[in-house]
């Protein structure tokens, strides 16, 4: 069985002011429609000491900076280049 592929977003002061929880709904979204719910596990985290470039996501080891949710989707689809058809 392969292992779940883990997307933390940052759930850190900074990045709140810059708006992460808006990324939160376009996230859940596009995993239901790419059908990921059982490859990926999504979650927050706090800081990853990345401040400045927030907001911040996780996938894998890959930390991905300045998202917005204009940019969510193709870095979902970079991140996730492995399990997404």
């Amino acid at each position: 069985m392969l292992k779940r592929q883990k997307i933390i977003l940052c759930l850190g002061s900074s990045c709140f002011a810059r708006g992460n929880q808006e990324l939160i709904p376009v996230i859940r979204r596009y995993i239901s429609r790419k059908q990921l719910e059982d490859k990926v596990e999504f979650k927050g985290d706090h800081c990853f000491e990345n401040c400045s470039s927030g907001p911040n996501i996780m996938i894998g080891t890959r930390l991905f900076q300045g998202i917005t949710v204009a940019n969510i989707e193709k870095i979902l689809d970079e991140g996730l280049s492995e399990i997404v058809k």
